[in-house]
């Protein structure tokens, strides 16, 4: 892969792993049962968006863990911050820890993919020549 290609997989992957973030704060605030109409629209369209962005970065790199079905799981598993909210602490602490596992995969994809750019920058040698 391309390092400019790898770059631009680099910036999504964050982008995503953002989004991630986003999902958990939306974890504990179905939990805490304090969330308006505008959170359970924001909930669901960071739901949305890391279905898309885990298509658009698994055409591009393979991707063993986290696997599509998980994320899906999850997800689904999470339908609204209403269902959060009459979810028990144990339903709500196997989301958390699904959350975890998949947040924990994309950043060691992250790493990866960032060892991977740094062997593909172009480094000037001992004799490259200076302007």
């Amino acid at each position: 892969m391309k390092a400019n290609k790898v770059e631009q997989i680099i910036r999504h992957l964050e982008n995503h792993l953002g989004c991630w973030r986003q999902f958990s704060h939306f974890l504990n605030l179905g939990r805490s049962k304090k969330f308006s109409a505008d959170d359970e629209d924001q909930f669901l369209e960071i739901k949305s968006v890391i279905v898309q962005e885990t298509e658009m970065i698994m055409a591009f790199v393979e991707v063993e863990s986290p696997s599509k079905d998980e994320i899906h799981t999850l997800l689904t598993n999470a339908p609204s911050l209403r269902c959060l909210g009459e979810m028990n602490e144990g339903m709500i602490r196997s989301l958390e820890s699904q959350w975890h596992k998949i947040y924990i995969g994309w950043h060691a994809i992250l790493g990866q993919l960032k060892v991977q750019s740094q062997r593909e920058e172009p480094k000037p040698g001992f004799f490259a020549k200076r302007a």
